[in-house]
């Protein structure tokens, strides 16, 4: 119940239950596009497409969506270097977000450590997949924060924290958790590598098991891009900082992004219905 109150509360920052109504109003308009009553399948896999390439692309890597299209489909290999590893692992991750369902909720752990499986394979060693990174490790990825990572005790006590949260019951205000969840794990940079797509895939991971996007077609992804980098960053320091406006600031961020992605995913299902997906 503490969990749930918490976030509650930050849900009761200036400005987020605005903008938190708005991202569920634009999710529940494409929850009953005609296009998701029978193809709603071919949307999601285009919606994770269009994800994947907007979170390796704030990672960097940027490739265009027809080689991702075709990565995921099995036409196409990416290239073998460190943009097709981002990509091809944001991809992954995405699929995997998808599939995680209450995973998120009854065992944060685990879905983290395969989160990050999906996501940094390719990139380090197997040995370093799917856990938190050790004292003498240091993440090679900056993930959007400025600051220097955390050690490695605050990572787990505040692992633990999150789990907490992820955890919780009750009347919890779903895209704020999302929001915590995405910002802990930028923050803190828990893994040597694949911070930032862990991140993105676990805030999609909850959207769609908590029901604000159970279709899994919207794009929030792509929100988070269009702002850049630095819009990104700003945000992400905002609620570093812990400051009430900043913390509101970063969860209006997020807010934003599912309403843009929201509006990609109408866009995706409109595309599905009139059957001009590679457009």
């Amino acid at each position: 119940m503490e969990d749930a109150d918490a976030l509650n509360r930050l849900a009761a920052l200036p400005g987020v239950a605005d903008a938190v109504a708005a991202a569920r109003q634009a999710c529940t308009s494409l929850r009953w596009h005609r296009a998701l009553r029978r193809r709603a399948a071919a949307a999601a896999a285009e919606a994770g497409a269009r994800a994947a390439r907007a979170s390796a692309l704030l990672e960097g890597a940027d490739l265009p969506l027809d080689r991702v299209r075709d990565q995921l489909r099995g036409a196409g290999a990416l290239p073998a270097d460190a943009v097709g590893a981002t990509v091809s692992g944001a991809l992954r991750a995405t699929v995997e977000a998808g599939r995680l369902g209450e995973v998120t909720r009854r065992s944060p752990a685990q879905a983290l450590a395969r989160l990050h499986t999906a996501a940094a394979a390719g990139l380090v060693p197997d040995d370093v997949l799917g856990r938190p990174r050790r004292p003498e490790e240091l993440p090679r990825d900056l993930g959007g924060s400025a600051r220097p990572a955390p050690p490695t005790e605050v990572v787990h006590a505040r692992l633990d924290a999150l789990g907490g949260l992820l955890s919780a019951g009750g009347d919890v205000p779903t895209l704020v958790l999302a929001a915590v969840a995405h910002a802990e794990v930028l923050v803190l940079r828990p893994f040597v590598a694949g911070n930032g797509v862990v991140a993105r895939a676990l805030f999609r991971a909850v959207v769609v098991d908590r029901g604000l996007d159970p279709t899994g077609v919207a794009v929030p992804e792509v929100g988070f891009a269009a702002a850049g980098v630095p819009g990104y960053v700003a945000a992400l320091a905002g609620y570093e900082s812990g400051s009430p406006d900043g913390v509101a600031a970063w969860l209006r961020h997020c807010a934003e992004a599912v309403s843009a992605g929201a509006a990609e995913g109408v866009a995706v299902a409109d595309a599905v219905l009139a059957g001009r997906l590679g457009s």
